[in-house]
């Protein structure tokens, strides 16, 4: 069963539409909804409970099938900032390049997303 959608598709759209016509000027309440909206995408697209993904401290979410993980430290994380996440969430930046430039730190053995990024319902139109 998918996870519980928190975020109103036309809302998260709104606000990757408010991101997209300027990152460095975002407000901050749509850059957290438009983050939101984005990991509750890769969920849906990836469902599982194998991997950790840290957008601090706008949202998380545990995505990809595999061993589930409940206490402590999981085994597969990927933590990165806002602006990274949602321009590899749109296409903007490739996971090869933000791995590549240390925009984004991901632990274990599942911890590459590259097969699911960008995410189609972020993409620009």
């Amino acid at each position: 069963m998918p996870p519980r959608r928190r975020t109103e598709p036309a809302d998260g759209r709104a606000a990757l539409a408010v991101w997209r016509a300027d990152p460095s000027a975002v407000p901050v309440p749509a850059r957290r909804t438009a983050v939101r909206f984005t990991l509750e995408e890769l969920a849906d697209v990836a469902p599982g409970h194998a991997v950790e993904v840290r957008v601090p401290p706008d949202g998380a979410v545990q995505a990809l099938e595999g061993p589930r993980h409940t206490r402590g430290t999981p085994p597969n994380v990927v933590e990165t900032d806002a602006a990274t996440w949602l321009a590899l969430a749109t296409g903007e930046l490739t996971w090869h390049d933000a791995l590549a430039a240390g925009r984004v730190r991901a632990s274990g053995e599942r911890a590459d997303l590259s097969a699911y990024l960008p995410l189609h319902a972020a993409r620009s139109r």
